[in-house]
């Protein structure tokens, strides 16, 4: 749920710079939308995985699976080349998260 949700909102948030000539309301309220549909997911997978997860773990999660998503859509929709440097940062976030899940130092 959280992945496909994710889906949604990054096409809510990005998928409109396709579209620059269509005017800013219609893109905000297509985004809007298209939102909707991403927090019929994501609310309800917050809810579940509360159960296992804290909430920073959560928001962790959801990051992880937000620059996932993102870097396939910004290949491939946007057409957007991702470089080494957004690798590196990336991976960086990544190493951030690991240290969310491992517990007390």
């Amino acid at each position: 749920m959280l992945f496909v949700s994710n889906i949604f909102m990054t096409f809510a948030w990005y998928g409109h710079l396709n579209y620059k000539s269509t005017p800013l309301w219609i893109a905000v309220l297509v985004s809007w939308g298209i939102a909707f549909f991403e927090y019929c997911l994501v609310v309800p997978a917050n809810r579940m995985g509360h159960s296992v997860y804290s909430a920073a773990e959560l928001k962790t999660i959801q990051e992880v699976v937000t620059l996932i998503v993102f870097a396939g859509f910004s290949i491939w929709f946007l057409k957007e080349p991702l470089t080494i440097n957004h690798a590196i940062g990336f991976l960086l976030i990544l190493a951030g998260a690991y240290f969310i899940f491992k517990g007390p130092l």
